[in-house]
């Protein structure tokens, strides 16, 4: 593999979408950025540092920057300007924008780098989610899972199956998006995010009894997890066991205070109003 591929390999994230198309919370949410590019004398992955680190202090600055500097470039150089404008697209909302500079990088990386062509379609596919563009997202999504089964990438095919899933259901197919992320559980399942979402999926479509053994698989691989601990609350709450909701909800509050889970914890409660108070035992005094 070649330098510049390595380090590509070691940054991009999959865009962070918003939640514009209505999809629920744990469908819309993308997996956190990956590390940066560590200093080396190479040009290009300098370079790609300093736009990276632009992105997080000016993202509008860095666009233009790579904007300016992609007609004077070619070979990896062109591959990294595209990656970095794609990111600060990204950053910006401009997901028209973001969409074609990861094809740009995509189609311009050779053949042969499967992992890194199929990062590239992954973030190109959230981009186009992000646009509304939902059979766009799933053509770009599904040829990134297969570029990374062909690469023998376990984990970047899970989330490439993960976000597969998430266009079936921005598409309003959700009984579908059962066989990516059935292959994202059997990828990594020892990873708590595709047992979350099935739980979702199976709760959304009111088979809570699917629904309640996904999320305990879940919350077995990642216990502390607010969100988990939001989706178990509801898929009790539906399934008539206030109480069960009532302590999951607690416990996200508990162990996460003052945070975005703990905060919608606190609203699912308000909604249940006080809990039922305790029944008095049999024979006792008025």
């Amino acid at each position: 593999m070649s330098l510049f591929l390595a380090l590509l390999l070691q940054v991009g994230p999959n865009p962070a979408l918003d939640n514009s198309l209505g999809l629920p919370d744990e469908l819309a949410n993308r997996p956190p950025r990956e590390n940066a590019v560590e200093e080396s004398a190479d040009p290009v992955s300098q370079w790609l540092a300093g736009c990276l680190a632009q992105l997080a202090e000016d993202p509008a600055r860095a666009h233009s920057q790579a904007q300016i500097r992609l007609p004077e470039v070619s070979g990896p150089d062109r591959v990294m300007t595209n990656h970095c404008l794609g990111l600060a697209a990204t950053e910006l909302g401009l997901w028209q924008d973001a969409r074609q500079a990861f094809i740009a990088a995509r189609d311009e990386t050779p053949p042969e780098e499967l992992r890194a062509r199929a990062r590239f379609s992954l973030m190109a596919g959230n981009a186009a989610l992000g646009s509304g563009d939902g059979e766009g997202a799933l053509l770009l999504l599904q040829t990134a899972q297969r570029d990374a089964n062909a690469a023998a990438a376990a984990t970047l095919e899970a989330i490439a199956a993960m976000d597969v899933a998430r266009a079936l259901v921005a598409l309003d197919r959700p009984g579908e998006a059962f066989v990516p992320l059935s292959r994202a559980t059997l990828l990594e399942p020892e990873k708590a995010e595709a047992w979350l979402l099935t739980a979702t999926l199976y709760r959304r479509l009111d088979r809570l009894d699917d629904a309640q053994q996904a999320i305990e698989q879940a919350a077995k691989l990642a216990p502390m997890a607010g969100d988990i601990g939001l989706e178990a609350g509801v898929i009790a709450v539906l399934s008539g066991r206030e109480e069960a909701a009532r302590q999951s909800w607690g416990s996200v509050i508990e162990t996460q205070p003052e945070s975005p889970a703990a905060i919608t914890a606190q609203s699912y409660l308000d909604q249940l109003g006080p809990a039922p108070a305790p029944a008095k035992p049999a024979g006792s005094g008025s």
